[in-house]
């Protein structure tokens, strides 16, 4: 065997197991994106679950405002019905679709919350407390699963558009970018705070 033959068979060798580190790298990083929507799931779920209660708390001190509670329940059916469509396919439409609905879910809640404030028993009622408080638990919760979403699609975007494994990538049916889990919160978290004396 010659010098050059065995510098072929070396550089070939190279090649093919950089080829099959780019697909387990972007195999090991697509199930990393996936593990953390599928935690986001859960705690989204558990929100979903906490809300009917929450109405069915608030209705009878709140007759006069059914139309609120109707808008509560609206988008909580509308969110966990995209949720459970999103479980199946993370395409960035789809994770689009499902952030307006999480965004409308929350615009609703918002507004309960200040039609509650008119209603000081309901606010002192024990069960409405315990509820707000595992809502608020789970929207912490939920938050967090966001963000490590967030961060595991970026590194697998980042991968997926680096040079050289971008053509590898297309090759392997890695062919788009899969969309950030951004909801209402988002836009407030970016914006300074003003502080005033």
């Amino acid at each position: 065997m010659s010098i050059s033959t065995i510098v072929i068979l070396a550089i070939l060798i190279g090649a093919a197991f950089y080829v099959i580190s780019v697909y387990n790298n972007l195999v090991k990083k697509r199930n990393t994106f996936k593990n953390a929507f599928a935690q986001i799931e859960v705690q989204l779920k558990r929100r979903h679950d906490l809300i009917p209660n929450l109405v069915e708390t608030a209705k009878g001190y709140m007759k006069h405002e059914q139309e609120t509670l109707e808008k509560v329940i609206s988008a909580r059916n509308a969110a966990a019905n995209l949720l459970q469509d999103l479980a199946q396919h993370l395409t960035p439409d789809d994770v689009r679709k499902f952030s307006q609905a999480e965004q409308s879910l929350t615009g609703a809640l918002g507004q309960l919350n200040v039609v509650m404030e008119n209603y000081p028993d309901l606010k002192a009622s024990q069960n409405m407390m315990q509820l707000s408080e595992e809502l608020t638990s789970t929207e912490n919760k939920v938050a967090r699963a966001r963000q490590f979403y967030n961060d595991a699609v970026t590194d697998y975007n980042n991968f997926r558009q680096s040079f050289p494994p971008n053509v590898l990538a297309n090759m392997f049916g890695h062919t788009q970018d899969i969309g950030l889990l951004e909801f209402a919160d988002s836009a407030q978290i970016q914006q300074v705070p003003k502080v005033s004396f």
